[in-house]
């Protein structure tokens, strides 16, 4: 027993050996643990204590603080996506196919590591998107897929903020982010209320687009299985994995909301259709 775990040690000492040491001091990069404490209490609180403290409450008007709170994430995430553009992917200076870490203090390869860890601290601000729900009542907004998109990427980020915060594995953030910026205007434009609200029609190409980028980010994940690249395949396969299980998620919320919803309404209307026939015909 003691000889397994002395090879245990020395394996996560090597392990941690490959981290990337510029943000050693940084918050939340010591351990996974805190990230993993906050998104099991945002598990338990949106889904058992939010509930339970709105049941006998009306629900609260949040519009001015939603349409604060989704401004400040659309200005943030067109932060992320110019540093991560300027200093990476649209700079001439990324090579698409393979991009090594550059670990070093350089402007551009720091301007893409801060880029990369505001885009992992944003997912903790994204967890108020739930909470937003609740206060509001919208608990049928509250789907398996929301809880565990938000309740689960700051934890599995974690490792490629970690270790390698910048280059190939960058490409990811660089495509959330100018998602999010579209997510979170659509979003601002809702709170405006009911007379703006009209003219949102297009979150069916949103739930699109973000599908979108969960092929393009797991294909270029995937393509390094056929590469040789300085960069850890494995790391690779851990975030090119994560995107297609969320593409998978997606994809079942598209056919359920979407899909699924067109044919009943179509059922819906060959009925009164049918029923508006023989009404038709009895009148006659």
């Amino acid at each position: 027993m003691t000889t397994f775990v002395q090879v245990v040690d020395e394996f996560v000492d090597k392990v941690w050996d490959l981290r990337d040491r510029r943000v050693d001091d940084w918050p939340l990069m010591s351990s996974p643990i805190p990230a993993m404490v906050i998104c099991l209490v945002y598990v338990f609180v949106v889904k058992v204590v939010g509930p339970k403290f709105m049941e006998n409450r009306p629900a609260y008007d949040l519009r001015g603080v939603l349409m604060v709170y989704n401004l400040f994430q659309v200005i943030t995430n067109i932060w992320i996506f110019y540093e991560l553009s300027r200093h990476g992917w649209l700079s001439g200076n990324y090579n698409y196919f393979c991009e090594p870490v550059d670990y070093s203090y350089n402007e551009a390869s720091f301007r893409v590591l801060l880029a990369c860890y505001v885009f992992y601290l944003t997912k903790f601000v994204d967890l108020f998107d739930t909470v937003f729900f609740v206060l509001r009542k919208k608990n049928n907004q509250i789907t398996l897929l929301h809880v565990i998109h938000h309740g689960w990427i700051p934890t599995t980020l974690w490792p490629g903020i970690r270790f390698v915060c910048g280059g190939h594995g960058s490409f990811f953030a660089f495509l959330n982010s100018f998602v999010h910026v579209v997510m979170y205007i659509y979003y601002f434009l809702s709170a405006m209320g009911p007379h703006v609200q009209k003219y949102l029609g297009w979150k069916k190409h949103l739930t699109s687009l973000q599908m979108a980028q969960f092929v393009a980010a797991s294909a270029h994940c995937f393509q390094l299985l056929f590469f040789d690249c300085q960069f850890p395949y494995l790391m690779s396969c851990w975030i090119g994995l994560h995107e297609v299980f969320f593409l998978g998620m997606f994809l079942n919320f598209y056919r359920q909301t979407y899909l699924k919803n067109k044919k009943q309404k179509a059922d819906s209307l060959l009925v009164i259709n049918n029923n508006n026939n023989i009404i038709t015909k009895k009148t006659h």
